[in-house]
């Protein structure tokens, strides 16, 4: 039986707040998007959610993925060597007619993709620049400002960022990423709930890994 037919499973379609606004959105099973969310060309993978009024834009986000309230990623950057850091210079068809966007910024601001791994938890307020690459099972601290890569499983926090400490011990966050739990079925997902609620992580992983 498919998890979409299993009397135990929710529908798996994403849940999108009316007042979100998505464009050149692609969203995994059981994501949900909360009120007043802004994305445009981001992918969040199965079971990533937003919480009401975060935005992002030029991003690539994993599976099971917490993002709180009020949270950026990838703040627009403005083109500081020019004339002028408003937007008249990259956006002038906003104020004057025959004068198009520019394709250029556009193309610079659109290599500079975030990447957030599996798991990953960002909190309140936080933002995340261009080009940030967050790995599996991070921890943002809220309103924090992260302008470096993020290590898997590290935990940081401030403005700009800084590490504060591990989630786990280097030996148990490689064989959580070896693990790859995240790339369960929902059926596998399903039996190991009760083990996730009540196991230490060492257990955990003892009974699991295969």
């Amino acid at each position: 039986m498919a998890a979409a037919d299993d009397p135990r499973f929710q529908n798996d379609q994403p849940r999108i707040h009316p007042s979100a606004q998505l464009k050149g959105v692609k969203l995994g099973k059981y994501t949900e998007v909360g009120e007043r969310v802004v994305l445009r060309d981001v992918t969040a993978g199965d079971f990533t959610y937003f919480e009401r009024h975060s935005e992002g834009i030029y991003a690539d986000i994993g599976r099971f993925c917490s993002i709180a309230a009020n949270v950026r990623i990838n703040a627009l950057e403005h083109p500081m060597e020019r004339l002028t850091t408003h937007k008249i210079s990259y956006r002038p068809n906003e104020f004057f007619k025959y004068q198009g966007i520019d394709n250029v910024f556009r193309a610079r601001r659109q290599a500079k993709r975030v990447g957030i791994g599996h798991d990953v938890w960002i909190g309140h307020g936080a933002v995340i620049m261009p080009a940030v690459q967050i790995g599996h099972g991070a921890v943002i601290g809220a309103n924090a400002v992260v302008t470096r890569n993020v290590a898997p499983y590290t935990i940081v926090a401030g403005n700009p960022a800084r590490p504060i400490r591990l989630r786990f011990p280097e030996e148990i966050a490689a064989r959580l990423q070896r693990l790859a739990w995240w790339d369960w079925p929902a059926e596998t997902l399903f039996e190991a709930i009760p083990d996730i609620q009540s196991l230490a992580i060492e257990d955990f992983l003892a009974k699991w890994e295969r």
